[in-house]
């Protein structure tokens, strides 16, 4: 099984080696790393990891936290490894079915930012409505979103009032970027984690001002 496991440490030379060693002693094969941040000594990194059949995802956690001065952010499965291409290939689907293209983009989205799900909301005036969602989607039709209209893009708290209760339960971390207008945005959650990064965030809204300027008004 794979699972997707963010770390913080020290950002030295050999010191990612030593993760995916101590990794290596539990019978973890690493698929794939990506770069989340860096700045101020410290790197936070990505691993899409594959365990043998019938270990506990603790055991990385406890191997990776082994190496001196890295800490575990967070744990879970993860299904596919990392690509940076994506981005490309999901711009690339938009442009050549616009009039398909908001539900190819919010299909698409949770894989390049390692999301559980993503939903489009527009503002009419009485409230906010889904435009689309992917397909892990929660089941949700009209909500109260106080942050509607959207001027920029922000990380947001998953204990607001306004989260519904289930998402709250599951401890889902909330993301959100205006979609070409102020009045329609991009909600993107992580159920359980890991927190988005302002880096992630940056990412997020780069691709969707992109995405968006393809889309029909």
């Amino acid at each position: 099984m794979s699972f997707l496991i963010r770390v913080q440490l020290p950002d030295q030379p050999g010191k990612l080696g030593a993760v995916a060693s101590a990794l290596g002693t539990v019978g973890a094969d690493i698929l794939s790393v990506d770069v989340v941040e860096r700045g101020a000594g410290l790197a936070v990194d990505d691993l899409v990891v594959e365990l043998p059949s019938g270990r506990l995802p603790d055991v990385l956690i406890t191997a990776a936290e082994s190496v001196d001065g890295v800490e575990v952010d967070a744990v879970r499965p993860y299904a596919g490894v990392l690509d940076t291409y994506r981005e490309l290939e999901l711009i690339e689907e938009v442009a050549a079915n616009p009039r398909q293209g908001l539900d190819v983009f919010t299909e698409g989205v949770p894989r390049i930012i390692r999301a559980g799900w993503a939903v489009v909301f527009a503002e009419n005036g009485d409230g906010a409505f889904r435009l689309a969602a992917s397909t892990a989607a929660p089941e949700t039709r009209s909500m109260r979103l106080p942050w509607l209209p959207l001027h920029k893009s922000l990380v947001l708290d998953g204990e607001e009032d306004w989260v519904p209760e289930t998402w709250r339960e599951l401890g889902t971390e909330l993301a959100v970027t205006p979609l070409g207008r102020p009045e329609r945005a991009l909600l993107v959650g992580r159920p359980g984690g890991p927190m988005f990064r302002a880096s992630e965030v940056a990412r997020l809204a780069h691709l969707t001002g992109i995405v968006s300027s393809l889309l029909p008004n």
